[in-house]
């Protein structure tokens, strides 16, 4: 992509998914920050440093409260809102709730559901760790399945970070009421050698909102393994 060095300065607002933080984010905040904008990439509530807060009721409606009080209390406007992975579904409940401030809605190999799916529906999230408030891999699953074809130090640092989903955002139906009929400046991105959640899947909810379709050929984090291409794709797309 051409063209990003003379992009007027932003607000982005990345979200992170499944087991993760908003420390996955680093690399393209980085990258952002050194163009100028202004990046906020918060970790949701039960996950990576909030770990401790795990409990019963976590769910996908509450983490989009949590970016949508994010705007609302830093008092951001003309928002981009950046969703990766299961990150897509709490883009859409936080868009939904503060349209007001959101320019643009950046869906990045997204689980993007319509009102009444669950995530269940869609992939078998893995890993060998459940209980009653989680669900989640093991270190070294996520090692070995996700983050492998990394460069051996930073798969180990991200496999490092990993912490279990609260499992509500797994298997609880998410509510959308209002967010798939309204009008978005939107883009979405298919990671071609992810296998979920796929090019269809994409397809549909760029199909949706008449979005900009993109494809990056690399694999289900993209802001790991292809942080300059995705920062690019984030700033024009």
């Amino acid at each position: 992509m051409t063209g990003t060095e003379n992009q007027l300065p932003a607000t982005f607002i990345l979200i992170h998914g499944f087991c993760q933080g908003g420390w996955i984010w680093n690399l393209v905040a980085e990258r952002l920050r050194a163009r100028g904008h202004n990046v906020l990439s918060p970790s949701l509530d039960g996950c990576a440093e909030r770990a401790g807060q795990l409990r019963a009721g976590i769910d996908t409606e509450g983490h989009g409260e949590e970016i949508a009080k994010l705007l609302y209390f830093n008092d951001l406007r003309d928002v981009v809102l950046v969703g990766v992975s299961s990150g897509g579904m709490v883009l859409a409940c936080a868009a939904e709730q503060a349209r007001e401030r959101v320019a643009r809605v950046v869906f990045v190999d997204a689980l993007a559901l319509f009102d009444g799916e669950k995530l269940c529906d869609f992939v078998a999230p893995p890993g060998s760790i459940s209980t009653p408030f989680a669900h989640g891999p093991t270190r070294d699953e996520m090692a070995e399945h996700a983050f492998y074809n990394l460069d051996p130090a930073l798969r180990d640092w991200a496999a490092d970070r990993i912490t279990p989903c609260p499992v509500a955002v797994l298997n609880q139906p998410v509510k959308l009421r209002r967010f798939w009929d309204l009008r978005w400046n939107a883009s979405a991105l298919l990671c071609s050698q992810s296998q979920y959640p796929g090019e269809a899947h994409v397809r549909r909810s760029a199909e949706k909102l008449h979005a900009r379709f993109h494809v990056l050929d690399t694999f289900h984090y993209p802001m790991l393994s292809s942080p300059d291409a995705l920062t690019d794709f984030i700033v024009s797309g």
